[in-house]
């Protein structure tokens, strides 16, 4: 039953991770139409946003990660929400 759920958890997490990616692309397609400072920091903010789910996928894949991992998944989150916020109240 292991073996199931583990194919089930892979494909739900690349799931997010391509709809994160996908948000990356269209946030930047947007940003090439019309350049602005609120588009810019939208884009970087879901690049960010796609970068932290990456690094949350390999990091659940880790048999024991250390503490480093997690801090490495966490800063990307950090940096996107905080240039999503920027962008908003540009």
């Amino acid at each position: 039953m292991t073996g199931i759920t583990d194919a089930i958890l892979m494909l739900m997490q690349m799931a997010v991770f391509a709809l994160s990616l996908g948000l990356t692309l269209i946030s930047f397609q947007s940003y090439r139409q019309r350049q602005s400072k609120r588009l810019e920091s939208a884009f970087i903010g879901f690049a960010f946003l796609s970068m932290g789910v990456g690094f949350t996928t390999i990091t659940s894949q880790l048999s024991g990660p250390m503490t480093l991992f997690y801090i490495v998944e966490t800063v990307p989150f950090i940096v996107g929400f905080g240039m999503l916020y920027l962008s908003l109240y540009r």
